[in-house]
């Protein structure tokens, strides 16, 4: 019997720990990089880690240069491939929060350039995964980029960084109850290739978040490397699996659909846990957990918490499944109607 062909791409090096930033020259000399590295980052992110990042590189005599990123779209992509390019780096360094990585993470993916992942938050599992969430392509959901050739996390540093945006990395990870259920689904009615390892993995993380929400909620050291450990273990669950499937499912979509349709929509985490209170509704799970933990936590679990209108949270409901048609959920493929959709987010308390 024959396997199919099943790529992997996975960091070689993994580093969190505290006041850890000066040791990132260090890394990149031991993982055999010499030449000049690109640091891609936001305006903020400069000040708080990126020239330390740069003064590390420069004392183990690697030159360096970078350039700021304000959005994560198409456009400062290609503005950062044009700088690769110009440059000639052996190395690409995203340094910050989610759209400074992502756009590192594709612009380096296409110029066949390895990049370093250093988060300054902690706000989804982008900071490890393959996949980017890009702006300006035509679907609203992420793309394939690479893997991270070495994760450095420092945990005082994301502490620092504002609740709100851990909280909002808490819920991209509890999203992964409902996700792994879509994908098992998916694998009974589609058939569709379903990976044990990559999906208990992805479910493990979700779990001990859930567990550990008090800590995570006090901000103590142990519920810090929790979710950033948590995130990690989600990046290398899709890195396993070949896709996003152990992480993002019916929740997701529904994010994605919010993400298209609200004014000002709330953070992707924020909204992916309020998608998952209700998704895990409809998949018979405990979704009264969900919605506890998310609340110990102190991230969003109503409408109103996530500023937005209801009638926001049905229309979403309602075109979710239509977000990618090819990936199979809880929502079927037809859906939900307005009046399910309504009854839905009524009887889990997301509107009133």
């Amino acid at each position: 019997m024959s396997l199919a062909f099943h790529y992997m791409q996975l960091p070689r090096e993994v580093i969190v720990g505290t006041d850890i930033l000066g040791t990132i020259g260090e890394t990149c000399r031991r993982l055999g990089f010499d030449g000049t590295a690109l640091v891609i980052t936001g305006p903020n992110a400069y000040n708080i880690a990126g020239k330390r990042v740069m003064e590390s590189l420069a004392a183990v005599g690697l030159s360096s240069d970078h350039t700021i990123v304000h959005q994560s779209t198409m456009e400062y992509v290609k503005l950062a491939e044009e700088r690769i390019a110009e440059r000639k780096p052996c190395l690409v360094l995203g340094v910050g929060g989610g759209k400074d990585i992502d756009v590192a993470k594709l612009s380096s993916a296409d110029m066949k350039i390895p990049f370093i992942s250093i988060p300054t938050t902690a706000s989804h599992d982008g900071i490890s995964s393959p996949y980017a969430s890009i702006k300006g392509f035509d679907r609203p959901y992420s793309v394939k980029g690479q893997a991270p050739v070495a994760i450095l996390a420092d945990a005082k540093l994301i502490a620092e960084s504002p609740y709100r945006l851990l909280a909002s990395g808490c819920g991209d990870i509890i999203a992964k109850y409902t996700a792994v259920r879509d994908w098992r689904l998916a694998h009974k009615i589609k058939n569709e290739y379903y990976g044990d390892y990559a999906a208990d993995l992805a479910l493990m993380s979700a779990k001990l978040v859930m567990k550990n929400a008090q800590a995570i909620r006090n901000k103590s050291q142990e519920g810090i490397r929790t979710v950033i450990e948590a995130l990690i273990s989600c990046g290398v669950a899709m890195s396993i699996a070949g896709s996003t499937r152990p992480c993002s499912g019916s929740e997701h979509l529904f994010s994605h659909a919010l993400d298209a349709i609200a004014t000002k929509p709330a953070l992707h985490g924020e909204q992916c846990g309020v998608g998952t209170i209700m998704c895990a509704y409809l998949h018979g799970a405990d979704w009264k957990l969900v919605k506890s933990v998310l609340q110990k936590i102190g991230a969003p679990t109503t409408s109103k918490e996530l500023e937005l209108d209801a009638s926001d949270i049905i229309k979403a409901l309602s075109l979710s499944h239509k977000i990618r048609s090819d990936r199979y959920t809880i929502l079927g493929e037809t859906g939900l109607t307005s009046e399910a959709a309504e009854k839905l987010a009524r009887t889990t308390g997301v509107i009133d």
